[in-house]
């Protein structure tokens, strides 16, 4: 008699796991599609709370297929040497190469000397974007090293663009 308990208990026990996984799936789904549809509907601010890995290009877990992907073909730009004044512009060529529509929230320069200009709307599945940078020379001197960062609803949170140079200065008039 004490077995027949015993199995009952050991059934109800697997039973109820089972239950909570199936559970904890379907909740998994159900924040899923919430991140798909707000993402459709182009509600930026969705920024996902596990966003803190380091890599924009490849994937730590399962988890990290639920976010947009931005791959640019490269994320540099070496401008060599301009004279101070000289204003240059370059334009970072990107794919969403994730499973969800891109958004991107913001794009802000370490200098206001530095603008970035970025697509406002969402980028769809396989679709292409571009970031122009336009930096401005006035007052800048020798080596210059310039960063965009990119918030969007990607995993990392931030992504960041390089441009770099030297100014070479202008005369000094007043001697």
């Amino acid at each position: 008699m004490k077995r027949f308990y015993f199995k009952i208990i050991v059934i109800v026990f697997i039973a109820g796991a089972i239950n909570a996984c199936s559970n904890k799936k379907i909740e998994n789904n159900i924040k899923s599609l919430e991140r798909r549809v707000a993402a459709l509907e182009g509600k930026s601010g969705i920024i996902p709370a596990k966003a803190t890995a380091p890599s924009t290009t490849t994937a730590d877990s399962g988890s990290d297929t639920e976010f947009p992907v931005m791959t640019f073909e490269q994320t540099e730009f070496k401008f060599g040497t301009i004279n101070e004044g000289d204003i240059v512009d370059y334009t970072f060529n990107f794919t969403n190469t994730g499973n969800f529509p891109l958004i991107i929230n913001k794009a802000t320069a370490t200098c206001g000397c530095t603008v970035p200009n970025w697509p406002k709307k969402p980028i769809a599945v396989g679709g292409t974007g571009e970031i122009t940078v336009k930096f401005n020379s006035k007052g800048k001197k020798n080596l210059q090293t310039k960063y965009v960062n990119i918030s969007a609803n990607t995993k990392p949170e931030v992504t960041r663009l390089k441009i770099t140079g030297n100014v070479i200065p202008a005369n000094d008039t007043n001697s």
